[in-house]
């Protein structure tokens, strides 16, 4: 058996196809027709590195630490497919991998390949300041900040001009090299990883031209890199963003049609399981906002999509209604795909039975960022659990033995004070470190409930007294079968 993982970041539901978006994808509308679609997927952990380290664990990590890499007492879905005589093979651009905070995710696989040049990713170096563009206009970041990531992304980009530069380009020609090596042997998991359609949404002229009713109309600025923040620019400037985003979004299509073009011709169906998901979404100026985590995670963000083959039971064209969780569901449903159990560490859930007939895996699904709101889901209702009013978003701790942030590891003042150790039941009698994190008490995070059926656009909070003690109940038990630590019961104002 084998199994390609395809993995796009920050690839918005609300945009495809299948879930009535209007981009032009057709091979998304084709994978749809081929496989299972979900229709109530969210996220777990947040944002791209925490995400990953669901996927390999399988188990929601945002309650005890922030960004960062694989801990030694993690469990590895990669690492136990190796272990196990399954080959692993990971091909990416993700940068971030390669980065302090997200080392030993890599290292998992049998091999692996690196695809460089995405946003800010060191790769080319250049001494002087490169002339400006308009792409990155709207970071607030300058070009002559040294190590800057817009400053290196400019520079990038003078050398990713052709299609078959960009770094997607190379990752799905990779793929497609290690599928003509090795797609006639057996016991293998490949995944295939793409930074894109993340932004900044630079992409070739060809896909913008796919979309001529505005980008011939256009005469703003050609921004590409909306900025952390609530939105600032004009409807056109708002727009024209928007279509960029749809044009790396068609240019992710054809990269995936080119997949299933190559399963077609050597007849894969037959012994592939295929799974196509993505991280999380991105905010295109919905709720008034770019982007992601400084927001509460709307379901722009958090509701994603999600598409399984399993040639088990070959179900196609048909859509599934069942809540589930990719980052940590897919962790199973993989290992057991292969003949491998879960350890009892993993929290996520099988989903063959899903796929072949819907069956339920959960009523509800717990998600969030480290110090963020934690929120629970029934598919119906979403409760953003925040701090209470008057109540400091404090205490709160990182729990590791691998102190490092996304690109340095963590300052020399975090260990001032005496070490204090915690250990937990998923850390396999490791005692990790308890590090108060910097996170400014007077943060708030305003408890909200919605109701999608009522309002699908998340516009207007509900007071529903029934249904937030249910969901209340319900996250209480997460929090005990997760082993959160104290002090978030502390920080979200809640009694054990």
């Amino acid at each position: 058996m084998k199994t390609i993982f395809v993995l796009f970041d920050s690839l918005n539901r609300h945009s495809l196809p299948p879930y009535g978006g209007s981009v032009v994808a057709p091979n998304f509308e084709r994978l749809a027709r081929q496989c299972v679609l979900f229709d109530n997927a969210y996220v777990c952990s947040m944002p791209c590195i925490p995400a990953r380290r669901d996927m390999h664990t399988g188990r929601p990590n945002f309650l005890h630490r922030s960004w960062g890499p694989l801990e030694p007492f993690d469990d590895s879905m990669p690492a136990m497919l190796k272990s196990a005589g399954v080959y692993t093979h990971l091909i990416s651009d993700h940068f971030h991998y390669w980065e302090e905070g997200g080392a030993s995710y890599h290292t998992k696989y049998n091999s692996w390949e690196c695809i460089r040049g995405q946003q800010g990713d060191p790769w080319v170096p250049q001494v002087r300041n490169p002339e400006p563009i308009d792409g990155p206009a709207l970071r607030e970041e300058g070009l002559t900040l040294p190590g800057g990531s817009v400053r290196q992304d400019t520079v990038n980009r003078q050398f990713i001009r052709e299609a078959d530069q960009w770094p997607i380009s190379q990752v799905f020609s990779q793929a497609e090299k290690f599928l003509e090596h090795n797609h006639r042997e057996d016991n293998w998991f490949l995944k295939i990883e793409t930074f894109d359609p993340h932004e900044p949404f630079y992409v070739p002229h060809n896909y913008k031209d796919l979309y001529p009713e505005h980008f011939s109309q256009y005469a703003g600025r050609d921004l590409d890199w909306p900025p952390y923040r609530q939105v600032k620019e004009s409807p056109d400037e708002v727009e024209h963003i928007r279509y960029t985003y749809d044009a790396l979004v068609s240019m992710c299509d054809e990269k995936l049609g080119d997949l299933l073009d190559w399963m077609d011709r050597h007849q894969m169906w037959d012994d592939t399981q295929l799974i196509v998901a993505t991280d999380h979404g991105f905010l295109l100026g919905e709720h008034d906002s770019w982007a992601k985590c400084w927001t509460p995670f709307y379901n722009e963000i958090a509701r994603t999509p999600f598409f399984i083959w399993d040639p088990r039971c070959r179900k196609r064209n048909e859509r599934r209604n069942a809540l589930v969780q990719p980052s940590i569901d897919i962790v199973p449903t993989v290992l057991k795909f292969f003949g491998l159990e879960p350890t009892t560490r993993m929290t996520g859930c099988d989903l063959a039975a899903t796929v072949a007939d819907d069956t339920p895996v959960r009523e509800t699904g717990v998600f969030g960022m480290f110090g963020s709101h934690v929120n629970i889901t029934d598919g119906r209702y979403v409760y953003m659990r925040g701090n209470p009013e008057g109540q400091p978003n404090q205490p709160l701790y990182d729990y590791t033995l691998m102190p490092a942030n996304m690109r340095t590891p963590f300052p020399h003042w975090r260990f001032a004070e005496p070490l204090e150790s915690a250990t937990f039941d998923f850390t396999q009698g490791c005692h990790v470190m308890k590090l108060r994190a910097p996170m400014s008490p007077d943060k708030r995070f305003e408890t909200r409930l919605y109701d999608l059926e009522t309002d699908p656009g998340q516009e207007k909070p509900i007071q529903n007294g029934a249904v937030e003690s249910n969901l209340l109940a319900s996250l209480k038990a997460h929090l005990v079968e997760l082993d959160a630590p104290s002090e978030q019961w502390e920080r979200l104002g809640l009694a054990r």
